[in-house]
């Protein structure tokens, strides 16, 4: 009998889940199987609210930023109640697995439900790529792309005034985005969360580039630190230029994913449905030196990513 399988989105949205919930329909379709759209994340799985895939519809959605399965946060989940409201919806839905795209919260989802009897395989789709077991999320490319080109809008204006523009990306509590960002804007500073810097080292920077004829300046700012707008008004206090901070938001989210995004979110598709077709859950997929690899979900809850030290150490070398 053939499999039929569930897809959902959960968590945050991030350019490149419409690319997985294709590659992952088209997928499970080429060998025989059934796929199920579950809305709203656990919360409609939880209630129900699902369509079939067809190959049909999910034709031009690649392209797309967001998800066409709509993304919600469940507290109901979070309780074992839930759990097993949701197992009892899938084998009403007569699910043999489900593939779940989202950060950290969705994969302790799909672990309690695989623990439950349903087999879960995770695809990390978060712009932070702080998911630590894989290399590189669905999302972060465009995410920084997106948040590179807006610095670069507001450089302009910051030329035109002699300013110093500080820029907040997000990134929740992980400075990927930001150093990434900073060297390819450069930024006279990164502030992230992993690397302690002080007002004082910012102004030391700022004024050393001041003296040598340097008339407007860029900061990145993780949101992990915040506190753009009081950083400014210091700055500017102590430094005599004009200061503005820019909080660029959920601008960063959304937009049509790059080719990076696409094609890692096609692939790991892809591999998530090879996993189900075996009967494997409990399972996270990921991407490690450019290869698509599978982790168990506990492990890779409890593993440790480090932070790019060695670009954030290039960002302060080459900017001034």
């Amino acid at each position: 009998m053939a499999k039929t399988i569930g897809i959902l989105t959960s968590g945050g949205d991030s350019p490149g889940m419409n690319a997985a919930v294709r590659a992952v329909t088209r997928a499970a379709i080429a060998k025989g199987m059934k796929v199920i759209g579950i809305e709203r994340g656990y919360n409609g799985l939880i209630h129900g609210e699902t369509r079939e895939l067809t190959e049909r519809s999910v034709s031009d959605i690649i392209q797309r930023g967001g998800t066409i399965l709509y993304t919600a946060r469940c507290l109901e989940f979070k309780e074992q109640a839930g759990v097993m409201k949701a197992k009892d919806k899938c084998i009403e839905l007569g699910l043999d697995g489900i593939v779940v795209i989202g950060g950290d919260g969705s994969f302790r989802g799909a672990a309690d439900l695989s623990a439950a009897g349903i087999p879960c395989v995770g695809l990390p789709g978060t712009i932070d790529n702080d998911i630590q077991c894989t290399d590189y999320t669905i999302g972060y490319d465009t995410a920084m792309n997106t948040a590179m080109e807006m610095v670069d809008k507001i450089r302009d204006t910051a030329q035109s005034h002699e300013r110093c523009s500080l820029v907040e990306v997000m990134g929740r509590n992980a400075g990927y985005i930001a150093v990434n960002t900073g060297v390819a804007v450069g930024a006279i500073a990164v502030v992230v969360p992993e690397i302690p810097i002080t007002t004082d080292e910012i102004v030391e920077k700022i004024m050393k580039s001041k003296a040598t004829g340097k008339k407007h300046f860029i900061i990145v700012v993780s949101e992990g630190v915040g506190h753009s707008e009081e950083l400014a008004k210091e700055i500017q206090a102590r430094t005599g230029i004009e200061s503005r901070a820019t909080i660029l938001g959920h601008v960063q989210r959304g937009g049509s994913p790059t080719v990076r995004d696409r094609v890692a979110a096609s692939r790991m598709g892809a591999y998530a449905v090879d996993l189900l077709e075996k009967g494997i859950g409990n399972r996270v997929v990921g991407m490690k030196r450019e290869e698509v690899i599978d982790v168990d979900i506990q492990e890779a809850l409890s593993m440790k990513k480090p932070f790019e030290t060695d670009l954030y150490n290039l960002s302060n070398l080459i900017s001034f």
